[in-house]
This record gives structure tokens, C-alpha cells and sequence, in this order.
């Protein structure tokens, strides 16, 4: 059974999963708001649903809050080879997941504390031009949905930190944060991502 995450919400990943959780993919989903036609908006372009770039990507920290390593579609992959990107998808077009990161948490070196994952317009605009926005939970090995959040895509905001993978007495622990920000690459979001470590 899914859980339907509210924002600041913290699950165990374990518990949720039964015993035994090694890989999960945090999927990204959404796509571009229907826009009326018209007169005035086909002179300039309108109708229709526009591209939007929607970007996933994980952060991942050690200790004093310190970045040990970015995945995002300029780094598909983690050093360690314990996250994948599967790849860019620059216009939310189709049914399920756009943009997926597979996590291997039983690879994850011990000195990363938390795995950060954030959604950015890449585009430029705003989530307002977005509908039916989403992250989720999933274990890789029935793919079985274990969390859900809805994003707060209706907003002027460009990007959002979506939620937390943490350690915690052992365990894998997920928190979504759900904070909205600007900026179109990760780089921008980095002082409001250290807030929430």
C-alpha cells in the first residue's frame, strides 16, 4: 500500500517495504498544462501545451553537510556507481515516470549521511505551466510503490526540493520537504537544500 507523503512527513523506508530493501527509484513525473487557444495566443505561440524541461537530481551529503557527489543530467552516474540516472526527458510527454533515479542504498558508502533529491525547470518556467507533478518511492524489486508525494506544482516558483533519503539508527529513513525555490540547475538550490540537512 502507497503512502501518500504530506510535506515535512517522515517514513521509514524499511518498515514500509518489509526487510531486505537494497535498491529503490525515485521517479519523477509530470506534465505541461493545457493552454486555451485564441485568437491572440496563436499570434504568439500559444495553444496547446508548451515544452517544459522538468530536471530530477540527487544530491549526495556527508558529514558537516558537505557535498560528496551530484547526479543530475550532466552526471548520470555516481562515482561510487551506487545512483543512475536514467536520462534526461526534456518535455513530460507520455504515461508514467519522465525521469527516474535508480538508488542501490546497500552501495551507498557509509561516509553519505543523505541523499537529497530535487526537481528543477530547466526551461525557466514556472510550475504554474505544470500539472500532475509528482515524486515517488519505489522498490526496485517488485515495483512496488512505497511513497508518493504530490508536488505543489501550481505556484511562481521553478523548483522545489523534494524530499530526503537519511540514515538513521541504521535504517533508511525518508522525509519529504516539499520546499519550493527558484533556479534552473541545482547549483541555485544548494543554500536552501543545507537548510533541511
Amino acid at each position: 500500500m502507497t503512502i501518500s507523503l504530506q510535506k515535512g512527513q517522515k517514513i521509514s523506508l524499511t518498515k514500509e517495504s518489509g526487510e531486505g530493501l537494497e535498491k529503490v527509484i525515485m521517479g519523477l513525473g509530470w506534465d505541461a498544462k493545457q493552454t486555451g487557444g485564441g485568437f491572440l495566443k496563436g499570434m504568439f505561440g500559444g495553444g496547446g501545451s508548451e515544452t517544459i524541461d522538468l530536471d530530477a537530481s540527487c544530491i549526495m551529503f556527508g558529514e558537516d553537510k558537505k557535498v560528496i557527489d551530484t547526479i543530475w543530467f550532466k552526471q548520470l552516474k555516481s562515482k561510487d556507481g551506487s545512483i543512475v540516472h536514467t536520462g534526461d526527458n526534456r518535455t513530460g510527454d507520455g504515461e508514467g515516470d519522465d525521469e527516474q533515479i535508480i538508488v542501490d542504498l546497500a552501495k551507498i558508502p557509509i561516509t553519505v549521511q543523505a541523499l537529497v533529491f530535487t526537481v528543477n525547470s530547466f526551461t525557466g518556467q514556472t510550475f504554474d505551466a505544470v500539472e500532475n507533478a509528482y515524486c515517488r518511492m519505489v522498490d526496485s524489486r517488485n515495483n512496488n510503490e512505497i511513497a508518493r508525494y504530490t508536488l505543489t506544482a501550481q505556484g511562481s516558483h521553478s523548483a522545489q526540493v523534494m524530499g530526503k533519503l537519511y540514515r538513521h539508527n541504521g535504517e533508511w529513513k525518508m522525509h519529504a520537504i516539499g520546499e519550493n525555490c527558484n533556479g534552473r540547475t541545482i547549483d541555485a538550490l544548494l543554500p536552501q537544500i543545507i537548510v533541511h540537512l
